[in-house]
């Protein structure tokens, strides 16, 4: 009898402890049901070449960006740009290291927060958000994702 049991424990503890702690772990991990709303700009404004992301900072699209402080959720490539001084826009990914959000992003006081669960991260090259090298030729934003 307690080989039956033993038998029995062995095979029903590994699905009851993940249906009670692994829904909870990839429910906190997963980025909901919601739906990326559509691309913000027209194909016309940007290009992407194998790793490098090319942005008219002169399209209107980009207006935003023209002036120390702006920022853009560029949700076609998956971007947050934000300008840092004349000749700097840093860029980083828009997924959200905790749940994988990239279309609620707001910014303020040197952070990005995500809206979906409030976390904030700063907007340093150094925080947690992955940063992307970037350089300013002209009105031509060049990001290279690694």
């Amino acid at each position: 009898m307690e080989n039956k049991r033993r038998d029995f424990l062995k095979t029903a503890c590994a699905p009851v402890a993940l249906s009670m702690f692994g829904i909870s772990v990839l429910e906190a991990c997963s980025s909901g049901d919601e739906s990326a709303p559509s691309a913000d700009v027209n194909s016309s404004t940007d290009s992407e070449t194998s790793s490098t992301v090319t942005i008219d900072l002169s399209s209107s699209d980009f207006s935003v960006l023209s002036d120390i402080g702006g920022w853009k959720n560029y949700i076609n490539k998956n971007l947050l740009l934000l300008r840092i001084s004349e000749t700097e826009v840093r860029a980083f990914s828009n997924v959200c290291p905790h749940q994988g959000t990239q279309n609620k992003w707001s910014h303020g006081d040197g952070k990005f927060t995500c809206s979906q669960h409030g976390k904030s991260f700063d907007d340093t090259c150094s925080g947690s958000l992955v940063c992307f090298t970037s350089a300013i030729e002209g009105e031509t934003l060049k990001v290279t994702i690694s």
